[in-house]
């Protein structure tokens, strides 16, 4: 019972610890962007160096694709792995302030929905 306390206690402390964590930097945060880029690009060089594999086992036991061409694309070549960042926007050009067009009414009119009540008088 008293193992089974401390282990949830130990859960909770570490989850609050977890959630308390700051977020990445903006240089952390574009090293994993261009880390999965190179890994999408490394999933299509290794698609493209399959489909060539194929199609030379293909051609070695003389089953030809030419039969069943329109079923199966051709190996396209992913080219060289090659990133570009996306542009950060300046802080004023992100859309963050308000409109610029004027206000047509003001943001409250200062009268009471309900009418005040008088206290009573002790």
């Amino acid at each position: 019972m008293k193992r089974t306390l401390w282990l949830l206690a130990l859960s909770a402390l570490i989850g609050s610890a977890w959630a308390k964590l700051p977020p990445p930097a903006p240089e952390a945060a574009a090293k994993a962007a261009e880390s999965a880029a190179r890994a999408k690009w490394a999933g299509q060089m290794d698609a493209f160096q399959l489909c060539q594999v194929q199609d030379r086992i293909a051609a070695k036991f003389g089953k030809p694709r030419q039969a069943d061409a329109s079923a199966m694309p051709a190996c396209v070549q992913p080219g060289p792995f090659a990133y570009t960042p996306p542009a950060e926007k300046p802080m004023e050009a992100s859309g963050a302030h308000s409109p610029t067009g004027n206000a047509s009414s003001p943001p409250s009119t200062g009268a009471p929905t309900q009418p005040m009540q008088a206290a009573p008088k002790s």
